[in-house]
């Protein structure tokens, strides 16, 4: 099984967040939710390992539901 790799990985990290943070400019709520999920759904067929992506998706979710309680 392959491991997520959770350590910085990014070549240009500022480069991409900004092109992260651009890609939202003048869209609604509901535009940038899409575009959210349709980024999601690209990067996960380019990693295309399930295991990855369950592990990638059980962290993103606990430390949101970890964030939440801790407020």
């Amino acid at each position: 099984m392959s491991e997520l790799i959770t350590d910085n990985n990014f070549t240009q990290p500022d480069d991409f967040y900004e092109a992260l943070i651009s890609i939202h400019s003048d869209l609604t709520p509901e535009q940038s939710e899409a575009l959210n999920a349709r980024l999601v759904l690209l990067m996960a067929n380019h990693i295309g390992d399930l295991s990855i992506i369950n592990q990638a998706m059980a962290l993103a979710r606990s430390s949101i539901v970890t964030n939440e309680t801790t407020e």
